[in-house]
């Protein structure tokens, strides 16, 4: 199997998990930390948390690296885009600590509601001061939920057992959810304006760094609670020490800052706050979630699987059933690049009848991969594959079409190159057996795997005889052949081999007067 470098702590079960599925796993020394490159090498997976920064030349020392595991959900200290270039997947464990944050959430807000950390150290200190720490109820409130992922969503629901009004900002946001979840999806300024709390979150990104400005935070009703158990710096943290000095923010609730730790400590300090240290997923079973999450995200990333929680795919492949049409448009791509040749294709199109707008991004990566695939080898994936056509000049469309067909569900795709094009089509039977039904064309019905024999000849006697006699000479069984006539005296023809023909017998083949042309096609490499 395969090489695990782990590079931070990561829960025995975990590591367990891994070594179960039959992997190598070693845990990095602290005295081998700063030789985590040149180890690096030897290795086809990194688990690191957030104490290693993985950055474009640590990943370029990576020359075998194929995954990296982020035990968390963030990625701030993993160089996404590098990591994409390079086709190496990233991916985290999204949902570990999600019942964690959300009840940190909830934490954060009563104390600073109740004003509970206050009146704490009061009490320690030996005061009995009731009145000093007047709270307010989260009863009939409005709680404003920016951000309303997975935490998001759960931080709604419980804030409805409060008997809250919960409204919800997220650019991204399906009315469908909103609706399910009970919630009134509003813009951001509107979100500020009629909330008496507010939770984030979101992650951190060019659109949410100082989401909450000095300017939305004069939106804010006065009185507000904000509350960030999300990521740093989605607030400005000097312009809401401004607002709770001046009383306008009533109190806040913070687990995460810009930076950790924070070169000043005066707005945790600040007594109408509530900090802790990043602690939102700091629970006994959060962190074995996390753990066995990320191991098992690796080892299935490792196994081939896109039924992940990768972060730099440019589609999601959780959907139910949509594995076999990533493979049916992959095997299609390299088929038609197979015959067409190398020179370097300059247009690939891919149209689907009966399937969904979901799929069009997942078939698009997975065709363009396959049309890579006979030039570039192992080294397209789906992680780089769209990245690499746009590199090499392959203009890749997608087309949904509602006509129908002879086939409920049908993929086609085209490949072009200065007047020449390959044109092939196929379908699903079952739920996994892959047919091409259509090629160049006419309709043609086999499996695309394996090695196969493409030929086009005249439609006179003894053709398949003669390619047999070739064929059997130089050692080489067929498997199985599928015919087809195609009109102007001609007949189309796929032989499945059971080795490569070699040069020596393609040129004997091709040189048969009968024969129009002839393509080997090895499809499983």
């Amino acid at each position: 199997m395969a090489r695990i470098l782990i590079s931070d702590s990561l829960g025995s079960a975990g590591v367990d998990l891994l070594r179960g599925d039959g992997h190598e796993v070693v845990l990095l020394e602290e005295k081998d930390r700063g030789r985590l490159s040149e180890l690096l090498s030897g290795y086809q997976s990194l688990i690191v948390r957030s104490a290693t920064q993985v950055d474009r030349r640590l990943l370029e020392a990576g020359t075998r690296l194929q995954v990296v595991g982020r035990a968390g959900i963030g990625v701030d200290n993993i160089d996404v885009q590098a990591a994409t270039e390079l086709g190496i997947l990233v991916v985290n464990a999204p949902t570990a600590n999600a019942m964690s944050a959300t009840e940190h959430t909830f934490a954060l807000l009563l104390a600073a509601a109740r004003r509970v950390a206050a009146a704490d150290r009061s009490m320690k200190a030996g005061s009995w001061d009731r009145k000093q720490y007047v709270g307010q109820e989260l009863y009939g409130k409005t709680l404003g939920v920016i951000g309303f992922g997975q935490i998001g969503q759960l931080v709604a629901v419980r804030a409805k057992a409060f008997e809250m009004e919960v409204i919800a900002f997220d650019p991204y946001l399906n009315a469908e959810v909103a609706v399910r979840k009970g919630v009134e999806s509003v813009s951001i300024d509107e979100l500020l304006r009629r909330s008496d709390a507010v939770t984030f979150h979101t992650p951190l990104t060019d659109e949410t760094r100082n989401l909450l400005s000095a300017e939305r935070l004069q939106l804010l009703r006065p009185g507000a609670i904000v509350v960030n158990c999300g990521r740093g710096g989605v607030l400005d943290e000097e312009a809401l020490l401004a607002a709770l000095e001046s009383g306008r923010v009533a109190a806040a609730g913070l687990d995460v800052f810009a930076e950790e730790p924070p070169p000043s400590f005066a707005l945790a300090q600040h007594p109408r706050v509530v900090a802790t240290p990043h602690i939102g997923a700091q629970t006994n079973e959060a962190q074995e979630r996390i753990s066995t999450e990320t191991a098992r995200m690796v080892s299935a990333a490792l196994a081939g699987s896109l039924a992940v929680a990768a972060v730099n795919l440019p589609f999601r492949a959780d959907a139910t059933g949509v594995e076999p049409y990533l493979r049916l448009a992959e095997r299609l791509g390299r088929l038609a690049a197979s015959v067409l040749g190398p020179g370097g294709a300059q247009r690939l199109r891919l149209e689907l009848w009966g399937l969904g707008e979901g799929l069009q991004a997942p078939l698009k990566t997975a065709a363009t991969k396959g049309a890579l695939g006979p030039s570039l080898g192992p080294g397209v994936n789906y992680v780089n594959a769209l990245a690499l056509a746009a590199a090499r000049g392959l203009n890749v469309e997608v087309s949904l079409h509602s006509e129908p067909t002879d086939w409920s569900e049908l993929v086609g795709v085209t490949l072009a190159q200065e007047g020449r094009g390959v044109e092939v089509a196929g379908t699903l039977y079952g739920e996994n057996d892959l047919r091409v039904v259509r090629y160049q064309g006419h309709g043609l019905e086999f499996r695309p795997e394996g090695r196969l024999l493409i030929f086009r000849n005249r439609d006179v006697p003894g053709v398949v005889g003669k390619l047999g006699t070739l064929l059997g000479e130089a050692g080489v069984n067929i498997a199985d052949i599928h015919l087809a006539q195609i009109g102007d005296q001609q007949a189309l023809a796929v032989l499945r081999l059971d080795r490569e023909p070699g040069g020596e017998l393609l040129g004997q083949l091709r040189s048969l007067p009968e024969v129009v042309d002839c393509h080997s096609v090895w499809l499983d490499g």
